[in-house]
């Protein structure tokens, strides 16, 4: 029986796919399997991942016949995945020895849903230690209780899927899937979610995981319209929250962190295309618009005067009520 699935997408990275590749192989055992996803990789990436099938131990390749982003290249994996318990990882970062079992470890130790963990993010060459915004460690958590404060960082402002390990009962439950075709922050609405209604969490102090950033080809650093897809994941962030018997509780920390993101897109509006930049500001106001206007006045002015002011601002414009309107 198959302990532990790796997902792991791949698209387009054929520089660090070696890097990544060879950590999974320092931490391959025999009941683990590692499904790699090639989501249809223009490079050199399915060359290597085919090498991979053969001399990793454990690898399950498959091949996308069209791009479909990485919510839907994980939820590939996560179709084929047979664990009884499932992580994550993508194809540009990579582990140090024996970060899994260290999890596997914890998960059967704690016996709850999922655990979380810290990360180091890899910036060129600088490193910086990234945490779990939970104090309490090695011990057994109820999800919903991590979501708030509203006013300062909490569990679900740590979205990273691959920062953790999660029981096949989440599988079951319809809880480990992404929205499919979502291009970025596919991973807001997958936290909420698994905060909301997974029964159980820990977090532990284990710095296992490295994150690539500021890579040129990564859709973080492309200003380009599959950037705006942040608006549908925090719409739908705000749809399900508003559903929850706690919706009076919690949605002033979904709409709260809904406009710090708009805020920071804003605030960064130089490095999109122009056409992007106009639509981003269109589609901004639209999104102010659809949120509870007085959760939305309360969210506003917690905020410090920069912020505001540009959410204020782009808040003025005249907007249509949809997402599809102002695409």
């Amino acid at each position: 029986m198959v302990k532990l699935s790796v997902i792991v997408p791949f698209y387009n990275v054929q520089t660090y796919a070696p890097d990544t590749l060879r950590s999974l192989r320092a931490n391959a055992r025999a009941d683990f399997e590692f499904v790699l996803v090639d989501d249809c990789s223009t490079d050199g990436t399915p060359e290597i991942l085919q090498r991979a099938e053969r001399e990793l131990p454990g690898a399950v390749l498959i091949r996308h016949e069209r791009n479909g982003g990485l919510a839907t290249a994980r939820n590939t994996g996560l179709d084929a995945a047979g664990g009884e318990y499932l992580t994550f990882l993508d194809g540009d970062d990579w582990l140090a020895p024996g970060h899994f079992e260290h999890l596997l470890n914890a998960m059967e130790d704690l016996g709850c849903d999922f655990v979380r963990t810290d990360h180091v993010q890899c910036t060129g060459r600088s490193r910086s230690i990234h945490r779990v915004p939970v104090g309490r460690r090695g011990e057994v958590l109820r999800p919903r209780d991590a979501i708030l404060p509203a006013s300062r960082s909490t569990a679900v402002d740590y979205p990273y899927a691959w920062a953790g390990m999660y029981h096949r009962r989440l599988v079951d439950r319809g809880l480990l899937h992404f929205t499919h075709g979502l291009r970025t922050a596919e991973d807001r609405p997958w936290i909420w979610r698994l905060h909301r209604e997974a029964d159980s969490f820990a977090v532990i102090s284990h710095l296992g995981i490295f994150y690539r950033r500021g890579i040129a080809s990564s859709l973080t650093q492309i200003g380009d319209i599959r950037q705006l897809d942040f608006i549908k994941a925090f719409d739908q962030v705000i749809e399900e929250t508003a559903k929850d018997a706690d919706a009076e509780r919690l949605l002033p920390k979904a709409v709260r962190t809904y406009c710090a993101v708009i805020s920071h897109h804003l605030g960064s509006i130089e490095r999109y295309e122009p056409a992007v930049a106009r639509k981003l500001r269109t589609m901004s106001a639209a999104a102010l618009k659809r949120m509870p206007q007085d959760v939305l006045n309360e969210a506003i002015d917690s905020m410090d005067a920069d912020r505001a002011s540009r959410l204020r601002k782009v808040r003025r414009r005249p907007a249509p009520l949809s997402v599809e309107a102002a695409a």
